[in-house]
């Protein structure tokens, strides 16, 4: 298991690495340039010029947002803990947590930091999910998903010969759909200690002073660089003329006077005024349809989280719009029909029977999953034993059961997987799991001009023409429909178990139709497999979701168990990686054991 751990040389290598890189830079913006610093040389007089360089970089310098630690495991009592993508938002929920906030402000200063320092995903132009429980027993969900805007239809997307435009689904200004995630924000508040302008401001700081960027950034920005231009008729921040490199400084002004309005004027700072003048604007630049209107009748809606018993843990998740939490109750339930825990993690029997819970589920996501404000609701029959049995009678040990027998067989495209997941726990034992998305990498690629920030492309994910699968790869039918003011279908699963009644794990991952199936098995291998935080976070994936009738695995999936598993019909693809799950366990002494992501920059921060 050597492989999956992030030990404590790897952190102390970024740490160096990024002090002394960055030091440097700064020296030389100080002033000092390198014939300076040879002159010195030769006449003896590089200590005094280092000294007082050394001190005007760090005080007239942004230095907290170059040197940092990325933390992959921690085990602490009596603090709070958040870990999210990157070490800098859970370093700003942390620090949110210092101050006297709980795990609720928290959440929210690492989601606005993740908007500054993981653009790809992290957002004020996207949406999200958050659940909650509170160390009172109080649970709670907030549903900040983006919506159709008013001027939506049915057929937006299908061009004159019959057929879905995907493209226009997925990129441009024509895919977004009316944003969430500053209206969740400000929902949050009510569970909060801290006032919002206090709960903004490392953000702000990210934004402002700008932060080193990681080498899996530099590289995104570089491997997208066309993709901006094609988007963007004005010059952004994430285009230069050179290529990003690992330590190069992002500065984001406009991004920092957008969030410095939300700050001022409260919700009105995002969906009225200024900002909201800028995102119509920047639709009225090509087709995008999301009017003042749609900015100010936006509405977070509260609902009821779905609980179900899952072998004497209390499960707290999503209900619909997110089909995650109906799926979790599916593939748990239908799994326990065999009895996981005689099985080790991995093993042909455990993947097989796992993977058939997933083929059958995915399948019901289909036909019967939606908005529940658009179509009759029918989560209880689904998740029912009844239900669910019946659904299992055609499972076999013996092969694998073909997709045609649980729905209709249409060829499916390639994936993307691109969200983002925060867990977050506080000293006083609230806990909260909040997953949030521009839906694809950068969203649609589109930033808003004089706003500074990147603007979702989620109309991709209702269902374009219904039996067209989304970039997902997900088929879904007339419940996901295209509606205006319809909340598109969700893979996205923040999830909290609970035992005895308090938090026992907090856990969520990004990854697009994936999601679901990670937090499966991350569950799957605390509870039956007995497996530890790291293991379970860190060992290799699988997924399957009915169609494409494949199985993904990871590149260092067991061999022996693949070989298995084709022997019994199952067709295989392997892929780099799945999801970056992250996850906090809390043992009945209240110790927490908290890891993020080995796949990734995923970071764990204490208070």
């Amino acid at each position: 298991m050597a492989a999956f751990y992030y030990n404590s040389f790897q952190q102390s290598k970024h740490t160096l690495f990024y002090n002394c890189y960055y030091r440097y830079k700064l020296i030389l913006q100080a002033g000092i340039s390198l014939k300076i610093i040879y002159f010195c040389l030769k006449h003896n007089l590089m200590k005094r010029v280092f000294l007082v360089a050394i001190l005007m970089a760090f005080h007239f310098s942004p230095a907290q947002f170059t040197g940092f630690n990325i933390v992959k495991e921690v085990k602490v009592k009596n603090k709070g803990v958040v870990v999210s993508a990157h070490p800098l938002a859970s370093e700003a929920g942390a620090k949110i947590l210092k101050t006297g906030g709980n795990a609720y402000d928290a959440v929210v200063a690492t989601q606005y930091a993740l908007a500054v320092v993981y653009p790809q995903a992290g957002n004020i132009g996207g949406g999200g999910f958050l659940v909650g429980v509170k160390n009172n027993g109080e649970k709670f969900t907030l549903d900040y998903r983006e919506t159709a805007p008013l001027k939506a239809s049915r057929d937006m997307y299908i061009d004159k010969n019959g057929k879905a435009d995907t493209d226009l689904s997925q990129n441009g200004r024509l895919a977004v759909g009316v944003p969430g995630s500053v209206a969740g924000f400000f929902a949050t508040l009510k569970h909060c200690k801290l006032p919002m302008d206090k709960i903004i401001q490392p953000a702000i700081d990210l934004a402002e002073n700008g932060f080193a960027i990681t080498e899996q950034e530099a590289n995104l920005l570089n491997a997208n660089k066309d993709n901006f231009k094609k988007h963007n008729q004005s010059a952004i921040v994430f285009v230069k003329d050179t290529p990003w490199k690992t330590g190069d400084i992002l500065v984001q002004k406009e991004l920092a006077e957008t969030l410095k309005l939300i700050q001022k004027s409260g919700l009105k700072g995002f969906y009225e005024g200024k900002t909201a003048a800028l995102l119509v604007a920047e639709m009225k630049k090509g087709n995008g349809i999301v009017t003042s209107q749609d900015l100010k009748n936006y509405k977070v809606a509260e609902r009821k989280a779905l609980e179900f018993d899952y072998k004497g843990n209390n499960v707290v998740s999503m209900p619909l719009p997110s089909s995650g939490g109906l799926l979790l109750a599916q593939m748990l339930k239908m799994a326990s029909y065999e009895n996981l825990e005689k099985y080790q993690q991995n093993s042909t029997q455990a993947v097989q029977i796992m993977v058939e819970a997933e083929r059958r589920a995915y399948a019901d996501r289909a036909e019967y999953m939606g908005d529940p404000d658009f179509i009759q609701d029918k989560t209880a029959y689904l998740i029912s034993d009844g239900y669910l049995k019946s659904r299992w009678k055609n499972f076999s040990f013996d092969k694998a059961t073909p997709s045609a027998e649980v729905g209709k067989i249409i060829q499916q495209p390639k994936e993307s997987t691109e969200t983002t997941h925060i867990s977050v726990i506080d000293k006083d034992g609230n806990a909260a799991s909040v997953t949030t998305t521009l839906n694809g990498l950068y969203g649609s690629k589109v930033v808003v001009a004089g706003a500074g920030f990147f603007l979702n492309n989620e109309m991709d994910d209702f269902s374009v023409k219904p039996g067209v699968p989304n970039m997902f790869g997900a088929v879904g039918g007339e419940a996901n429909s295209i509606q205006p003011n319809k909340r598109m279908l969700s893979s996205m699963t923040p999830t909290i178990l609970l035992k005895n009644g308090k938090p026992y794990m907090v856990v969520g991952t990004p990854g697009g139709t994936t999601i679901p199936t990670s937090v499966y098995q991350s569950i799957v291998n605390v509870v039956d497999f007995k497996l530890n935080t790291n293991i379970s976070v860190n060992s290799p994936k699988f997924h399957h979701q009915w169609l494409p009738e494949t199985v993904s695995v990871e590149n260092n999936f067991p061999e022996t168990t693949i070989s298995e598993l084709q022997k019994k019909n199952y067709k295989i693809d392997r892929i780099k990686q799945i999801g970056r799950t992250e996850m906090i366990l809390i043992d009945d002494n209240g110790s927490i054991h908290a890891v993020a992501d080995g796949r990734g920059d995923d970071s764990v921060a204490v208070e």
